[in-house]
């Protein structure tokens, strides 16, 4: 009994390490309640002061994360769970422990491009590799993704 007990523990816990070392290893959604997922998300609304303001919740569309990068996108909704802005994606990093939101708007007027963000096409997502050459690009969001 104790021989199959500890087997079970020890196979729960070769799994938790193996997930554990495939999220470091590539990109992933953080879990709902995950004490990352949650920084990022306070920055966001740290950043966010438009309509209610404090009060908004945001409906994730896309969220991907690798080696303190984060890329999301996000809709703004009101108490009442209606839409109050427009989808808005966000690149962070992380930097001594906090999420810091990067300017992509800047990188898109640089190129002359209405979209940017919003619809990331392969110039604009090299010229975001350009400016912060350690942001990974398997956090960009692909066509099929937004």
């Amino acid at each position: 009994m104790r021989t199959s007990k500890a087997v079970g523990i020890g196979a729960a816990l070769i799994i938790s390490v193996w997930q554990s070392a495939s999220a470091q290893n590539g990109a992933h959604t953080p879990p709902v309640g995950s004490a990352e997922r949650d920084d990022i998300l306070k920055a966001l609304h740290a950043e966010y002061t438009t309509g209610s303001g404090s009060a908004v919740k945001f409906e994730v569309k896309y969220f991907k994360v690798h080696n303190g990068w984060a890329w999301i996108n996000v809709v703004p909704l009101n108490p009442k769970g209606e839409m109050e802005g427009e989808e808005w994606p966000s690149l962070l990093q992380e930097k001594d422990g906090k999420w810091v939101i990067i300017d992509m708007v800047k990188i898109a007027e640089e190129l002359d491009d209405p979209v940017g963000p919003l619809e990331p096409n392969a110039k604009f997502l090299a010229a975001v590799k350009k400016k912060y050459p350690d942001v990974p690009t398997d956090i960009f969001p692909k066509a099929t993704e937004r």
